[in-house]
């Protein structure tokens, strides 16, 4: 069975508050969504919150346009990184993915 994959395009974020709105709005988080690291590790983690049938198919997050804001902003991309990479931890059914590529 194949994943639902979700596309988190980043093109235009330039901080913390611009990713956490991008989150909320592509993966259709609740209005009480924290906009907090601890929030989104949460929310990546609760099978409840993801779209559609991912909770039997798994769910696949892919990033794009990610590498402005990991320039301009390396401290919260690094904390990004890790709150993806601990939640594919804690929920083998989610796998997040980075696009490489021109950013365009």
């Amino acid at each position: 069975m194949t994943e639902v994959v979700v596309t988190l395009d980043l093109d235009g974020v330039t901080d913390k508050a611009g990713l956490m709105d991008r989150c909320a709005r592509t993966l259709a988080l609740p209005d009480w969504f924290g906009r907090n690291w601890d929030a989104l590790a949460d929310s990546l983690t609760d099978h409840g919150l993801w779209p559609g049938d991912s909770v039997e198919r798994g769910l696949l997050v892919v990033v794009r346009n990610w590498q402005a804001y990991a320039e301009a902003r390396p401290d919260e991309w690094r904390t990004a990184r890790e709150v993806f990479s601990q939640a594919t931890d804690e929920a083998p059914a989610l796998t997040v993915a980075l696009a490489l590529g021109g950013t365009s």
